[in-house]
């Protein structure tokens, strides 16, 4: 299998300060999350990333930190 198979689809990552948007060519936008984890403090894991960790906000006890970009 020749190295350039590997690189076939093009694909752009955007590291937003509000969202992150992961785009596929031939495709368009494949991915539209807002850059937030929640975050476990006790065991160190992290338990919800974009829209997920998004609706905790406000809504976790003291050992869930919220962290946004």
């Amino acid at each position: 299998m020749a190295l350039s198979s590997f690189f076939s689809n093009a694909v752009a990552v955007d590291l937003g300060t509000a969202n992150t948007l992961i785009w596929v060519k031939g495709k368009g936008v494949v991915l539209n999350e807002p850059s937030i984890v929640a975050f476990d403090r006790s065991n160190k894991h992290i338990i919800a990333i974009g829209h997920d960790a998004q609706a905790m906000v406000g809504k976790t006890h003291r050992d869930i930190k919220i962290i946004r970009r």
